[in-house]
């Protein structure tokens, strides 16, 4: 299966099988510019790469802004996009952010699960974008808010899908316990699992990923580096957002280590990793540049033998 091979994730939702992820567009740890948010649009179309995604979290709306802009130059017939709800953007005087550096400073979060919430989300995102559509809307990190993201956010959202202003709907999350219940507690379309089926932790196919495969939702991988430290694990890497420990650099030292003496990079393998589950159907993959994004496509295409998943395999489940 090739980067841009097309899989169905929802009826009538077709996407290449790696997707960008737009936090990148916000500022995620690094600023972006401008016109390397030029060259990663335009290096995606030119692979071939049909799917993008972002969210009011990113950049507190700025990567939604400089998407949307960038898209609006494409047929809407030739992308698919999607963005989320559960943080509200309001009006504050102190609106700095330490972890997306071009988060626009007048606004801050707020966390709503609520119909109105949901409603006031999709239209606020949709003016940002400066698009009359987006195709997926997912409920965006439901944590402390599950109860009321399922009895309110989720019914909001179908009612969307039934009168035809979203394609589908789904739930993004840092973890799989949450997603599952919406698996199989609702009729959601797509399950956006971040970090949580890599080659540093598979604890998602302990619950989520039998219950979709089960129920025929699909799920879309993100994360697959563990927001750094499996593209490059050295001392400070990042993992989960934060500084790794010593044990998680140690660990993800020692797969390197095996991948390298195999003849498999540590990205390559990372990349490939959570398509070897049936219910995993695409990637999402941030690039903060074309050369990354070629990088990402060359990896993802370059094959890495049975024989080498076999082993590693059996090394993970020995360590």
């Amino acid at each position: 299966m090739a980067h841009n091979t097309k899989v169905e994730i929802a009826p009538g939702v077709e996407i290449s099988t790696m997707g960008i992820g737009a936090a990148t567009f916000g500022g995620l740890f690094t600023s972006m510019s401008d016109s390397d948010a030029v060259d990663v649009v335009q290096s995606a179309f030119a692979h071939g790469i049909n799917y993008f995604d972002t969210a009011p979290h990113y950049g507190k709306g700025s990567s939604e802004r400089r998407l949307g802009a960038l898209l609006k130059t494409y047929p809407r017939n030739s992308f698919v996009l999607s963005s989320k709800i559960g943080r509200l953007l309001v009006p504050t005087t102190d609106g700095a952010d330490p972890d997306f550096l071009d988060a626009d400073p007048s606004v801050e979060r707020k966390f709503d699960y609520s119909a109105q919430g949901v409603e006031r989300s999709l239209k606020d995102s949709l003016e940002r974008l400066g698009l009359d559509s987006i195709d997926i809307v997912f409920v965006h990190d439901p944590d402390n808010h599950a109860d009321v993201a399922i009895k309110e956010a989720y019914p909001a959202l179908a009612k969307m899908r039934d009168q035809g202003i979203v394609k589908a709907i789904g739930i993004g999350m840092n973890q799989s316990a949450i997603p599952t219940r919406f698996v199989q507690e609702t009729d959601i379309d797509i399950v956006l699992l971040a970090g949580r089926y890599t080659l540093l932790d598979q604890s998602g196919a302990k619950d989520l990923l039998p219950a979709a495969l089960a129920k025929g939702v699909s799920v879309l991988a993100a994360g697959v580096y563990n927001s750094g430290i499996l593209a490059n694990p050295v001392k400070g890497a990042t993992y989960d957002y934060a500084p790794a420990s010593d044990e998680i650099v140690a660990r993800a030292k020692m797969i390197s280590d095996f991948l390298q003496e195999q003849g498999v990079s540590l990205s390559r393998a990372a990349l490939q990793y959570p398509l070897r589950h049936p219910a995993v159907k695409a990637l999402l993959v941030g690039s903060r540049s074309s050369a990354e994004v070629d990088a990402n496509v060359a990896a993802f295409n370059d094959v890495v033998p049975d024989s080498v998943w076999d082993a590693l395999d059996e090394l993970l489940t020995r360590k």
